[in-house]
């Protein structure tokens, strides 16, 4: 009787661990959903691949969390295989915001900096509160640290848009826009990199993951 308690408590406490975890993966990926759709808007009409590039991060971010609410509860291979997904998907990310700093480059940019610093800053404020709901799930296993990792990234990229709006500003220079953005991209590409480097032994030879992760 008492092992059937304690399975059952055990269960019960992962049911609410699961349930906890959906709720803020709920939360965090509707906050990123919104702030894409603000800061391109705002990217469009201030001519800024920083903040454009911001944007996509908020895009690439609210598609993470879908897919951890996906495997939420699952295998750890199926976890594993979305850590995978992830990183794959920030690389990808990584290439287009290069491509459009590119264009950037060829074709010219005169970007608004009193747009992208607001922009920018309430992008700030809100991710601060996406990164407070997911710093109890850093420790955790690949698919919730890669989570944290993202919202981590984005405050990075915040700060980097607001300073780069500042210097703008001050010189008239695209220059500072045009290098945050590719700092951005960069840290896309360092994330997918450190991502699927963890992720991808562990979808592809579960077994041994598994065992690694129960070793003391």
């Amino acid at each position: 009787m008492s092992g059937c308690h304690c399975n059952d408590t055990a269960k019960s406490l992962s049911q609410f661990q699961d349930a906890t975890r959906r709720r803020v993966l709920w939360t965090v990926l509707v906050i990123n959903a919104a702030l894409f759709i603000g800061e391109f808007t705002a990217g469009w009409w201030a001519d800024s691949s920083a903040l454009q590039a911001d944007s996509l991060d908020s895009l690439g971010d609210a598609g993470v969390y879908a897919l951890s609410l996906a495997v939420v509860g699952g295998s750890l291979r199926r976890r594993n295989g979305a850590a995978v997904a992830k990183g794959l998907l920030q690389g990808l990310f990584g290439l287009v915001v290069l491509a459009e700093v590119g264009r950037r480059l060829l074709f010219g940019a005169e970007p608004l900096a009193p747009l992208m610093a607001g922009a920018a800053a309430i992008a700030l404020l809100a991710n601060l509160a996406c990164f407070r709901l997911l710093m109890r799930f850093r420790g955790e296993d690949l698919n919730m640290r890669s989570v944290w990792l993202c919202s981590r990234n984005d405050l990075a990229s915040n700060a980097g848009v607001i300073g780069a709006a500042g210097i703008v500003a001050l010189t008239g220079s695209a220059w500072p826009d045009i290098v945050i953005g590719t700092l951005i991209a960069m840290l896309f590409l360092h994330t997918s990199w450190q991502v699927l480097r963890e992720a991808w032994p562990g979808w592809r030879h579960p077994a041994a993951a598994c065992s690694k992760e129960t070793t003391p």
